[in-house]
């Protein structure tokens, strides 16, 4: 009987060895895990700190936005003189005179066409705003862009008008 019981308290203690071995190791093994968790936060946090240290730097490599010129201002023709070049100013203002009387707003009763330039239809202005209906700038630039695109310049416009007394 002696016997038994110190194979049995030998198979138990074997047992128990096993046991503790066994929750060693996996105790080991959740450290190590946890070890790696840290270590690949840590790896995150320091490329993210590098993405964030290098976006700094090219935004402060990226030059000023250069500041915006000044909205024309002033009467239609000043604004059209701000806007149109030089050599093309004075046919430019004869045909906006022949066709709205630089009136912004200027209506033809027979066509419908609108503004400074009279567009047909008049909703074609939006191409350069949204605020074509009341902004002499807006419409002027709208105006010159038809002369350039149509005609390749107010002073060919011009010639056309003069030739056709429309444009």
């Amino acid at each position: 009987m002696a016997a038994q019981i110190i194979t049995t308290d030998a198979a138990t203690k074997a047992d128990a060895a096993k046991k503790a071995a066994a929750a060693k190791a996996d105790a080991q093994a959740q450290a190590a895990r946890k070890a790696e968790a840290a270590k690949a936060a840590e790896a995150k946090k320091a490329a993210d700190a590098r993405k964030a240290a290098q976006a700094r730097q090219a935004a402060a490599r990226k030059p000023a936005a250069a500041p915006q010129p000044a909205a024309p201002s002033g009467s239609p023709q000043q604004i059209a003189a701000q806007l149109v070049p030089a050599d093309q100013l004075a046919s430019f203002d004869q045909i906006i005179s022949h066709e709205s009387s630089w009136n912004v707003t200027a209506v033809n009763p027979s066509s419908g066409s609108y503004g400074l330039g009279q567009a047909l239809p008049a909703s074609k202005m939006a191409s350069a705003g949204s605020d074509w209906r009341t902004n002499p700038a807006t419409q002027i630039k709208w105006a010159l862009n038809y002369m350039d695109s149509r005609y390749g310049s107010p002073n060919a416009a011009w010639q056309f008008w003069q030739a056709n007394s429309w444009y």
